[in-house]
């Protein structure tokens, strides 16, 4: 083991080599892969420089199951929705209401991404929005670029707010603010206003610049070229099960949180529950995806395949692979990253939101990024508001323009306003996701010691 000969300065620097090596070599493979990659770290953090396997006390080591589990029921019940048709019949709810107030496009586009995103607890369900958001933007005369660089970060956002997201899930837990005292409720009720509003205002600022897309000379060019489509509306027919899919999945996320407001110390309608609220999750999610299959009588052989289970699927190896091994790191330096920043966060406590902010881009999802840092704030007794007012910064999934929402926006905007530019960086997603980001931290510090 060369921890033995090294002195504990060079084991440092090479921990951080490590750590940070394995989650380049993640993101440049791409999906999956950032959760692979872990698995390259972790073992030569344990096997060659000395850490523990996430942090060792007693027989326990500290490996992310619990947010892998609700992430995995969440998303089994999601894709029995979506092999039922219910994410169809909500994208063509969707479609109706953006087609009848197409003026508000800009508007209504994030507001369609966000909620579809509240209600399922992944951003990939935006997916299917996104086509219907830049149709209505070119029949409009409006650059899609704007509404659609907007829903693709509300869509983003709004997982810092879903009853039945990981993230949230973890934020909530005994591990995190729960064991602080700050209850899942009161998470929801800081996170939905905060974000929501920081949406709208963001949308009302992009609003304000050039959106006349007859002025945009790339789309000019492919109009004359032929390269422009006119679709209109699409014809739909619902599958038999779709809409009883919604409403038994909704009822399944009503049950979660009525369940959670039950066994709550505000409450305590149920004082000393048998039932924890992540393995009621777990049970409500499994047993809706149940019902699912038997009245919407869907080929459970097909959820293996849905969008919705494989980046589930996905992000579940992201959470085991990164999450571990930044708590490993973390675990295995408790006390050098105490002294180091302690004092810097105690004097500028903002400054855990721009350090969640850069990780996510890195990690490329908000469970990981929120299992990966939020214990070592907590370590470093970071103030409860201060976590919870930071937590939307975990959503900085749009800075590289790789992340698959962002892409598939980018493709289906035929007018070519939705555009990569050679420098990376000047996209059309990197100014309303920072300036969404921003608002949501700064509503976030102002509220969040009013309900905590």
């Amino acid at each position: 083991m060369l921890s033995a000969f090294l002195s504990p300065e060079i084991l440092l620097i090479l921990q951080v080599i490590v750590v940070l090596g394995a989650i380049f070599i993640g993101v440049r493979l791409g999906g999956i892969a950032i959760g692979y990659a872990g698995g390259i770290g972790l073992v030569i953090l344990c096997l060659f420089l000395g850490l523990n396997p996430g942090g060792i006390t007693g027989d326990k080591v500290f490996i992310p199951i619990d947010v892998i589990l609700i992430i995995m029921s969440v998303i089994s019940a999601i894709a029995a929705m979506q092999v039922a048709g219910g994410l169809d019949y909500l994208v063509h709810l969707a479609e109706k209401l953006l087609r009848k107030n197409p003026k508000y496009i800009t508007f209504l586009g994030p507001t369609v991404t966000y909620f579809l995103t509240i209600f399922a607890g992944t951003g990939h369900t935006a997916f299917s929005a996104l086509p219907v958001i830049a149709e209505v933007s070119k029949e409009q005369g409006i650059k899609p670029s704007i509404p659609l660089s907007v829903s693709v970060v509300s869509s983003q956002i709004a997982i810092t707010a879903s009853p039945v997201s990981a993230a949230v899930i973890f934020m909530s837990s005994e591990n995190a603010l729960g064991g602080l005292g700050v209850g899942y409720l009161t998470i929801l009720a800081i996170c939905i206003p905060t974000t929501f509003i920081a949406c709208m205002i963001t949308a009302f600022i992009c609003n304000l610049f050039n959106t006349d897309l007859s002025k945009d000379a790339v789309y000019q060019e492919r109009l004359k070229e032929g390269l422009i489509k006119f679709k209109g509306q699409s014809e739909f027919v619902a599958k038999k099960g779709a809409k009883l899919s919604v409403i038994l999945f909704l009822v399944g996320i009503l049950a979660i949180i009525l369940y959670a407001s039950a066994i709550s110390d505000a409450l305590k309608w149920i004082e000393k529950p048998i039932v924890g609220r992540d393995a009621a999750i777990i049970m409500f999610m499994l047993t809706i995806a149940t019902l699912i299959a038997f009245f919407c009588k869907i080929d459970t052989g097909n959820v293996l395949n849905a969008s919705t289970f494989k980046s589930g699927m996905t992000a579940c190896i992201c959470v085991l692979g990164v999450a571990w091994l930044g708590t490993t790191f973390v675990k295995g330096n408790e006390a050098g990253i105490q002294n180091i920043a302690g004092d810097l966060l105690n004097h500028y406590p903002w400054m855990l939101a721009v350090v969640l902010f850069f990780a996510s881009t890195l990690l490329y999802s908000q469970a990981a990024t929120a299992k990966a840092l939020i214990p070592t704030a907590i370590l470093l007794g970071v103030e409860p508001t201060t976590m919870v007012a930071s937590f939307a910064a975990v959503s900085a999934l749009f800075v590289l323009p790789t992340y698959p929402t962002l892409l598939a926006a980018v493709q289906m905007d035929d007018t070519g306003s939705t555009r990569i530019g050679k420098y990376v960086f000047n996209h059309p997603f990197l100014f309303p996701g920072v300036l969404a980001i921003g608002i949501a931290v700064a509503l976030g510090f102002l509220i969040a010691p009013i309900l905590i």
